[in-house]
């Protein structure tokens, strides 16, 4: 599957207060860093024709005149400007993963101040975004990732990159225990993205479905604090910390099931069974055990049954509806 990118009136901002105000002196650089007079580059560009350096010359064919086809975002810049140093390659990075669904241009105020006092920027980083030859959307300062990716999505349509599709496929995939192609797809993911948080938890759960946790533990040593702080990876660990839990136990369901039985305050041998059956799969039964054990003794093992439950709600996502009724399951016992 082929996910390498190809070629492919004026907005009120949204934010204010994060953005350097253009007509204020260039501030000092910090030490080892690069003024304005210092000959200082845009951050480098990368996506062929999909990000692009422009000027006053340029401008109405690499912006108004390729919006007439594919969505322009314009990020209007300057080398001292240090949230423009934090937000561009978030831009540069969706708008890769867009894989040519929209482009951008980027514009040092600096060489292009007629440019720049024409299209009203008075604080920067300002983003525009053009569509038909026109302006339709925009924000001022650095805003989070999720602003970037809501602009992208309402100039695409909703429309899903190949990245996307590739991850849905990849997905579908691990989830129908083709595991070799499901790490074949992330891997490819991966080749265009390396930052891809869902690619990398994807590489992690596929290790687990392959009984190889060690793997698994050594991607996740090898991201940036960052990704391993990611949703995705962070649920994928969950996944992997569960299937190690019930690999280290010989029980078998049977066997941990009739001792409950037995003795319905066996605590230990409840939680044991919750752990085997959620190594099999059986996450909803697993609740179930633990909320027993919760609502006969919330504090049993410094409250491990608890732990256990949002163990296994990490590991699903939050979203999925065995964590969505076992949450009501556990908060009708815990508020009861």
């Amino acid at each position: 599957m082929a996910i390498i990118p190809g070629p492919g009136g004026t907005p009120s901002p949204t934010s204010t207060d994060t953005g350097n105000n253009a007509d204020d002196p260039a501030p000092q650089p910090l030490v080892g860093s690069t003024g304005p007079d210092q000959g200082a580059e845009a951050p480098a560009t990368a996506g062929g024709d999909l990000i692009k350096d422009a000027d006053s010359q340029s401008f109405g064919a690499d912006v108004i005149e390729a919006s007439m086809n594919i969505p322009v975002i314009v990020d209007f810049w300057a080398p001292w400007c240090e949230p423009c140093k934090a937000l561009t390659p978030l831009l540069e990075k969706h708008v890769r993963q867009a894989g040519g669904l929209v482009r951008l241009v980027k514009v040092n105020i600096d060489e292009n101040q007629e440019m720049a006092a024409q299209m009203r920027v008075q604080s920067i980083p300002m983003v525009y975004a053009f569509s038909n030859g026109q302006p339709v959307d925009g924000f001022q300062g650095a805003v989070p990732e999720s602003k970037i990716k809501e602009m992208i999505s309402k100039l695409t349509g909703g429309a899903k990159a190949p990245i996307d599709q590739a991850l849905e496929v990849a997905q579908a995939a691990l989830d129908s225990s083709d595991i070799d192609q499901a790490m074949q797809v992330f891997s490819e993911v991966l080749g265009a993205d390396d930052g891809n948080p869902a690619a990398l938890a994807g590489l992690i759960r596929c290790s687990i479905a392959n009984g190889d946790a060690e793997m698994g533990r050594e991607m996740f040593d090898g991201m940036t604090p960052e990704l391993q702080l990611s949703t995705e990876v962070v649920a994928a660990m969950a996944a992997l910390e569960l299937a190690e839990q019930a690999g280290a136990s010989d029980d078998d369901t049977d066997g941990l099931r009739e001792a409950v039985d037995k003795n319905p305050a066996d605590h230990q041998a409840r939680f044991d069974l919750a752990i085997a059956l959620s190594g099999a799969g059986k996450n909803d039964e697993a609740i179930d055990e633990l909320v027993e054990i919760i609502s006969q003794n919330r504090t049993w093992n410094d409250g491990a049954a608890r732990e256990q439950i949002l163990k296994i709600f990490e590991a699903l996502g939050h979203a999925h509806e065995t964590t969505v009724e076992g949450r009501r399951k556990l908060s009708a016992v815990l508020f009861s």
